[in-house]
């Protein structure tokens, strides 16, 4: 055969049918290929890939997916004759039901389809358009080639491990419908009495178009009379026969053989229909309702409130929304003159303005009396916000005054102001507010909405828990939101707002505040910002001259006085402080007074939705119940089928603001890499080495000068570098227990959010003994192991391991040491990175970033640098931060800070340790 296409083989050339560059081909020995060719077709690019990779399996799986997936498509006469070949198959599969015949020696039992006879064989043959390789298209081809049609439906049957109809659905859901028995149901307008029209029917096959083609299932009697075809007749009937033992008005029409005919039907017989849908359905047959009923049904009157249709005149949870009921369809009221014919009537289905409608007059009067019954309890002792928003979000479980009444036949919705309201909350816009140039920064635009939802949200004195993905900067906009309120109330003297933090992010709070709103007059409230005496002394007068309080946890358990303060605001930051309801911190944090709550924290659910309810219960106390309550209808939730946690998701919807910085809509808006200062405290034990570090270098300081000075030093300051690591560092014991170290507690915090979000983190430390301890804390924090990299891995293992953790989703974090990690490398599967301790020089570090934060990464890089408060770590980053004088006449040609030449004053006040700021809680 040469380079043309032939027909018959004396025939003239002809032209390749093609499909989007592929043809069909039928070689010598009968076997159909997909190949490419030179001509395309104009057809969807994804048919061809399709067809391409199932051919790829052979000629049985290339046709079943012709005959199976492409039915309805438009196809090139070549391809649609082997699609009608293959649907023929596929088709009597369908029409098969659930015999029990065995295919020999095959992967798995499917019913054993015979052949088409030799006369339907042949007119295949002589109907089949001119193709590549039509030459040997024979009877025997096409037999061969329906078994190969066979073995592929049984490799796709194994694959699965369901039925027939799951494979079948796999390719095109119409399938499902193919020999299945359908009760029709449809409206005969033209009779008054008998207003409805049914029909058995059967589904014989899908059309060209891929449409099921129905016919009377009296049709099967006479088309699959004989013994040969009684077993076909038999599964087709078989539905049939489930369905009228398990409806009783059904076996009359069955004996009789009234089955087989179309029927005039009373609207009462539709209506029995209507109620036996399930039982129908669940043995087998396919129920079709007439096509203006919505989802199959007529409608129903509703009994539907509404709440919220003006502003309530006490704002917060405890404020009064007004509610109404009414009997609606479709959404339009009804006039007492229908509400009381539909009442009235009996039940089943009735005609209401031109259309049928279903009536349940018992559950309908049921409903009634108990919306009413409501409404009147509103009217009498009110309905607050919290009950109208559980409610509004589950009236059936949340606690509702509705009870179990409501479901399909009742609607509980939200009136103008109460919509209006829960919109802006849902989705604001950034638009409204704007803390003007008291913000020494620029808000993006989702930090400006989320500044406006937070302003929304207290405003009508509700909590707020802002949730965003850590680094996203949920303190810039908790800052924004008190300029907001100070900016619209000129010449007012506020009541202060109190945050309360873990220990360790004071002084990242203070360091916000001095950075972008320095106008606020804040102070921390903790023995690292006062003294005992003070921490003592201080009063609800002492609060009245502050903007801005700022205190921790531990701290609230020793200054009872925080208790009895009105605050304006009261944020609790890494809220998932307060998950344990039972804890003792909890209780005190729950306790304060304020006009209104937010709760900061990256993961609002660690473990159970327990937590989410101990959230909750501090911003809005009371909206999710009381806690056994909300434990008993947690536990219900599994048993719902459709959707369970739905309605919970809704009602904490408006209270809760979570951006992702894998959200597009975030990422457009952000740096491609934000740094963070980790501000850690230091231990007993690492204060008392620190403590006797500085005393030997005083000491040591007069007896040493010149060279044998500046080793002094360097020495010294490693010493203390080693110090704030961990005290086994310096000690070289071996320990390494969390309790002795802030930075290593600091770093559990990182990681578990890390962690959560199933992220991967560098951590970068100049020292190789503290690289071991720290691969095994981080193996315990994550769960799983991760990767060491230092200056004895050699050279040649060094890309097989960036190579695993570039590529191994498993492996959630990379120690490295400085020098051996620090360039070279690309590791971009990493979105955090933690500086362990510090190399005093920015551009060092800046390089050991970059392993992530270079060409090639897709998601945002936050880099933790880990700082000791109180201690010489804390002096050098503000002396590089703040790029003062001092620190600049000091920084050598590479950047680094030249310690060595400081006076002994000066080098003592650098390194000597504030204990009230170093010490954690």
């Amino acid at each position: 055969m040469n380079n043309g296409i032939h027909g018959f083989s004396s025939g003239p050339k002809r032209s390749r049918v093609s499909v989007n560059g592929l043809t069909l081909r039928l070689t010598p020995h009968g076997h159909l290929l997909c190949e490419a060719a030179e001509e395309a077709a104009e057809i969807d690019v994804s048919l061809s890939a399709r067809l391409e990779a199932a051919f790829a399996q052979g000629s049985g799986p290339g046709l079943l997916q012709l005959g199976a997936g492409e039915v309805g498509r438009s196809l090139p006469p070549a391809f649609a004759w082997w699609r009608g070949f293959a649907t023929r198959y596929v088709a009597a599969l369908c029409l098969h039901g659930d015999g029990t015949s065995v295919i020999a020696n095959r992967p798995t039992a499917i019913p054993d389809i015979p052949t088409p006879g030799e006369s339907d064989l042949a007119e295949l043959v002589r109907a089949a358009p001119m193709m590549m390789g039509i030459e040997y298209l024979t009877l025997d081809v096409l037999r061969s080639l329906w078994k190969d049609l066979q073995l592929a439906t049984a490799v796709a049957f194994s694959a699965t491990k369901g039925d027939l109809q799951t494979v079948l659905k796999a390719f095109n859901p119409a399938w499902n419908l193919v020999g299945r028995v359908h009760f029709n149901l449809a409206e005969n307008r033209n009779d008054s009495e008998l207003p409805f029209a049914f029909m058995a029917t059967y589904t014989t096959h899908l059309s060209a178009q891929g449409k099921a083609r129905h016919v009377l299932l009296g049709e099967a009697l006479r088309e699959y009379a004989g013994a040969a075809n009684r077993t076909k007749l038999l599964a087709l009937l078989m539905p049939v026969q489930r369905a009228a033992e398990a409806c009783v008005w059904l076996r009359p029409m069955v004996d009789s053989g009234e089955i087989y005919h179309p029927l005039r039907w009373t609207p009462q017989d539709a209506a029995i229909l209507l109620a036996s849908v399930g039982a129908l359905e669940s043995a087998g047959v396919v129920v079709r309702m007439p096509p203006t009923w919505r989802a199959s049904r007529p409608p129903r009157p509703q009994v539907t409130a509404t709440l919220g249709a003006q502003a309530p005149s006490k704002l917060g949870l405890d404020g009064l929304l007004d509610f109404s009921v009414e009997l609606s369809l479709d959404g339009e009221r009804l006039s007492e003159r229908e509400i009381a014919a539909l009442l009235a009537g009996t039940d089943g289905l009735v005609l209401l303005r031109g259309q049928w409608v279903e009536v349940d007059r018992a559950r309908l009067e049921r409903m009634m009396r108990q919306f009413q019954a409501a409404d009147e309890l509103s009217r009498s002792q009110g309905l607050s916000f919290a009950e109208a928003m559980r409610m509004l979000a589950d009236p059936m479980a949340m606690g509702g005054a509705i009870g179990s009444a409501a479901g399909e036949w009742a609607r509980v919705s939200a009136g103008p102001w109460l919509a209006k309201t829960l919109k802006a909350l849902r989705s604001p816009d950034g638009t409204g507010v704007d803390p003007g140039t008291a913000l020494r920064g620029t808000l993006r635009p989702y930090q400006k909405a989320g500044v406006q939802w937070l302003h929304l949200l207290s405003g009508l004195g509700l909590g707020a828990c802002l949730a965003d993905d850590m680094g996203l900067g949920k303190t810039i906009q908790v800052l924004s939101l008190l300029l907001v309120q100070q900016q619209q109330s000129p010449g007012t003297k506020l009541a202060p707002c109190l945050i309360v933090a873990p220990a360790s992010l004071l002084a990242n709070w203070a360091a916000e505040i001095d950075r972008f709103a320095p106008g606020l007059n804040a102070r921390i409230l903790h023995p690292s910002g006062m003294t005992t005496e003070e921490a003592q002394q201080f009063s609800p007068v002492d609060a009245e001259g502050l903007d801005l309080a700022i205190t921790s946890y531990g701290t609230l358990l020793r200054m009872p006085v925080l208790a009895h303060i009105p605050w304006r605001l009261l944020i609790l930051d890494e809220a998932q402080a307060i998950k344990n309801p039972n804890a003792k911190q909890t209780r005190v944090a729950k306790s304060l007074q304020a006009r209104a709550r937010i709760a900061l924290t990256g993961t609002p659910v660690e473990n159970s939705l327990g937590d989410l309810w101990s959230i909750f219960d501090f911003i809005n106390p009371g909206l999710l119940g009381g806690a056994k309550p909300f434990a008993k209808y947690v536990k219900t939730l599994s048993e719902r089928s459709e959707n369970p946690y739905g309605p919970l998701r809704e009602l904490v919807r408006p209270y809760i603001l979570r951006r992702m910085k894998t959200d597009r809509s975030v990422i457009a808006d952000l740096p491609d890499k934000t740094e963070v200062k980790a501000h850690c405290h230091l231990s007993r034990k690492q204060a008392a080495l620190y403590t006797q570090a500085v005393v030997d270098l005083e000491r040591r300081l007069g007896e040493a000068d010149g060279i044998q000075r500046r080793g002094l030093v360097l020495a010294m300051l490693m010493r203390l570098k080693q110090i704030c690591n961990h005290p086994s560092q310096w000690l070289n014991d071996g320990d390494w227990a969390e309790a002795d170290s802030g930075k290593l507690a600091r770093l559990r915090e990182v990681v578990e959010v890390v962690a959560s979000r199933q992220e991967k983190m560098l951590v970068f430390t100049q020292f190789r003994e503290a690289a071991v301890p720290l691969t095994g804390f981080l193996s315990s924090l994550f769960g799983r192991p991760g990767l060491l990299l230092d200056g004895e891995v050699p050279v040649k293992q060094r890309r097989g391991l960036v190579q695993q953790f570039q590529e191994d989703e498993a492996v959630p974090f990379f120690v490295l040491s400085l020098k051996a990690g620090g360039a070279g490398l690309t590791l971009t599967a990493a979105s955090h990175v933690v500086h362990f301790d510090r190399w005093w020089n920015p551009a060092v570090e800046n390089q050991a970033t970059d392993r992530a934060f270079r060409i090639g990464q897709r998601k945002n890089v936050l880099v933790h640098k880990f700082v000791c408060r109180g201690t010489v770590e804390e002096k050098i980053d503000k002396m590089i931060e703040s790029k003062q004088s001092l620190s600049d006449a000091m920084l050598s040609g590479g950047g680094e800070i030249n310690l060595t030449e400081m006076t002994d004053a000066a080098l003592l006040d650098l390194v000597a340790l504030d204990l009230n700021t170093a010490m954690r809680e």
